[in-house]
């Protein structure tokens, strides 16, 4: 099979990239022809297979420029041209697009319709259906747009709480809607059920084909540590809306049990400065350690600690806990409780209810034993459900739905 990956960036910024780059992977080493579509800029070691498109610059300059770069960021016909000549070069069986809004546009979509390649889109987060990507803004969660209601984006400045950007991704909606970008999808995929549902609730009337499909990862890789040192880790970005800041709420109703927070982000100073005005001594900030840095902390982690409070998908850091036989107390929003199921592989706690993040964190801290027994459920599990040949099983089966639906849709 010949297929077309497109996602807005090639450089590795987050667990997004990772899906892009793996999906490709798996597809390349199982005999399937591949080519990548992204944007950003030529470097020595970029792989043969990848074109790279120039992404708007609607973020930079003054205000003039902003503007006149917004329409290529809701649709840019110049990446219809490309992906046309792509596709005429290619002839692709599938374009299978990831995130594309802003960077590619949902013109690349266009291209493939009127070559008639049938299109599977993997929705990793909610752009499809919230202007701001995240059905959280000020912290809360929020559904206002249910109902094509996107004037509710630029009332509430939902979009990193800024008014201009908040319109700007309200037109992005409403153009989007009206022109019908998401119908040119044969098939979507999910790695939820929990975002599958909220789509159906935002879609509600329109019928589209969807399947499961998680997280390529490959658990087995990982080769656990039988130790479980008495302390939690948080690791990933410090902004609001990972709800960090619940694990400092906790803090003196843990202690003297040790949390460790690993990452930086918007919110890393204040939380630091909050530890240290509190004394709260059990609270230790590592800063940002990725790849190799981070395994030995997070090897030998007595739990990991999910606190979004937002929707979460399916957070990478859930498999890397899992991996490496280390439960997770995770907050119930989104995916996380699909993975965990609580009381199998980790605990399940409300984000919104005071000291309930401190139950679980005591209860793990308390009972080593119990933990364990956690950690190695979750590692069985990960074994399991995340290795290559599941995730090909997935990816071929949303393929085959996405021709059958397109040669219905032709006849």
């Amino acid at each position: 099979m010949k297929v077309i990956l497109a996602h807005k960036f090639f450089k590795l910024t987050g667990g997004a990239e990772v899906f892009f780059r793996e999906t490709e992977r798996v597809l390349r080493e199982n005999g399937h022809e591949t080519m990548m579509v992204a944007t950003g800029e030529t470097t020595q070691d970029a792989p043969e297979n990848l074109r790279l498109m120039q992404a708007p610059a609607y973020d930079s300059g003054g205000t003039l420029q902003k503007a006149l770069s917004l329409p290529r960021a809701i649709y840019d016909p110049s990446k219809k041209r490309q992906m046309a000549d792509l596709i005429r070069e290619f002839d692709p069986d599938i374009l299978h697009t990831f995130s594309i809004n802003v960077h590619l546009s949902p013109a690349i979509l266009s291209a493939a319709a009127k070559a008639s390649v049938p299109i599977v889109g993997t929705f990793n987060d909610y752009k499809h259906i919230c202007p701001n990507y995240k059905l959280f803004h000020h912290n809360r969660l929020c559904t206002d747009c249910l109902g094509g209601k996107f004037y509710k984006a630029a009332a509430n400045s939902c979009c990193k709480e800024s008014r201009a950007l908040s319109i700007a991704s309200m037109a992005e909606a409403y153009i989007h809607s009206w022109i019908g970008a998401y119908d040119n999808f044969s098939h979507i995929t999910f790695s939820s059920d929990f975002m599958a549902h909220e789509t159906e609730k935002f879609w509600a009337g329109r019928n589209f084909s969807w399947s499961k499909m998680r997280n390529p990862f490959d658990s087995a890789s990982f080769q656990p540590s039988d130790e479980y040192e008495p302390y939690g880790l948080y690791f990933g970005r410090i902004i609001d809306e990972k709800g960090v800041d619940r694990i400092v709420d906790a803090a003196r109703d843990i202690h003297p049990f040790e949390m460790r927070i690993v990452g930086d982000g918007p919110d890393l100073d204040k939380l630091r400065q909050r530890a240290d005005r509190e004394n709260l001594s059990n609270i230790r900030f590592l800063g940002p350690l990725w790849g190799d840095a981070l395994t030995p902390v997070l090897s030998r982690a007595r739990f990991v600690v999910v606190p979004s409070l937002w929707h979460e998908n399916f957070p990478y850091v859930i498999n890397q806990a899992f991996a490496l036989a280390r439960p997770v107390i995770g907050a119930r929003r989104g995916g996380i409780t699909e993975l965990v199921a609580d009381g199998e592989r980790g605990l399940i706690f409300d984000p919104d209810t005071p000291g309930a993040l401190a139950g679980c964190i005591n209860q793990l801290a308390r009972n080593e034993d119990e933990a364990r027994q956690m950690g190695q459920r979750a590692k069985v599990y990960s074994d399991a459900n995340f290795n290559d040949t599941i995730f090909l099983q997935d990816l071929m089966h949303a393929y085959e739905r996405a021709q059958d639906a397109h040669r219905r849709h032709r006849r």
